[in-house]
């Protein structure tokens, strides 16, 4: 019955001591390893790289369940984003339909009011699309020459667009390349209408990224996020291309945005609408004009 008594005697001062000096030892520990890792950095990189490869496996195991919970979660997560985007796809495709219901109606009715009124149907362009392959932009001239000529069918005075509006018209043609004036050349004049109330005006170039509205009609209501279309007079474009945005109303004048970034023109489709361009003379005038001539000559050719 003594010698447990005894043995508790002798530990109590040993536990006594070793929870004293602990901390010192700890502290004495890692000072000592630091001057190690001072003085032979090869050996403890040695055992660092001993150490990561012993603990890796362990790693690994505990890893895997915590990836599979966040792979747990990006799934629910997943699933709920796919879930409303569905209820979004669902409202977007009731809307279409109903748009669509609205537009079949739109054209019947069209088509039955066209074959009332006996409207000659438009004609349908052909196009060609060509590259951009030279920008001879500067000061005083806006242009791009592309790719196409004449044995792709460009004609002078074509449109050239976008997917995103009107680009310009095709001025100068070769074989195998043409020259588009933009439209914000100072020699570009378009004859445009003005959404919604349908106002005629010309649209004129300026040499800089953005042109002026001119020649509207007194009292002309113009406000700025109005659309800009052509409005195929005078030959020159067919109607209805988008141009751009008013984007200024002032002293300044009226200022049209195009919807088209001619800076980064890479390609553009070529229009033919089977129009002639610009329109020309009549011949009756023309030859009014040469006998206006030969009486002023005194009859001679």
């Amino acid at each position: 019955m003594k010698e447990p008594h005894s043995f508790s005697r002798v530990a109590q001062p040993i536990r006594n001591f070793a929870q004293r000096f602990a901390y010192v030892g700890l502290v004495v520990a890692a000072f000592a390893l630091m001057m190690l890792a001072k003085v032979d950095t090869i050996l403890v990189e040695r055992a660092r790289t001993h150490m990561t490869d012993a603990v890796a496996p362990i790693l690994d195991v505990l890893s895997r369940p915590l990836d599979t919970v966040n792979q747990g979660i990006a799934e629910v997560q997943a699933m709920r984003n796919l879930y409303e985007d569905n209820a979004q796809l669902r409202e977007e495709r009731t809307r279409l339909l109903h748009w669509k219901a609205v537009a079949e109606k739109l054209e019947a009715e069209n088509r039955v009011l066209k074959e009332q009124l006996n409207v000659i149907p438009e004609r349908e362009a052909s196009f060609v699309t060509a590259r951009v392959i030279a920008d001879t932009g500067g000061a005083f001239s806006q242009s791009v020459i592309v790719n196409a000529g004449a044995r792709d069918g460009v004609r002078k005075g074509q449109a050239a667009v976008t997917a995103d509006g009107l680009v310009g018209r095709v001025i100068d043609v070769g074989s195998r390349s043409a020259r588009v004036l933009l439209l914000t050349d100072i020699n570009a004049k378009i004859p445009v209408l003005i959404d919604p109330t349908r106002t005629r005006a010309i649209m004129a170039g300026t040499n800089q990224a953005r042109p002026r509205l001119s020649w509207l009609p007194p009292g002309a209501v113009v406000a700025v996020g109005d659309s800009i279309v052509t409005s195929g007079h005078a030959g020159v474009f067919p109607p209805g291309l988008r141009v751009g945005q008013v984007s200024a109303v002032g002293e300044g004048g009226l200022i049209v945005q195009p919807y088209v970034d001619l800076s980064r023109l890479e390609y553009v489709r070529i229009l033919n609408f089977g129009m002639s361009g610009i329109l020309q003379l009549p011949q009756r005038a023309a030859g009014n004009s040469d006998a206006k001539t030969r009486k002023a000559r005194g009859g001679r050719p």
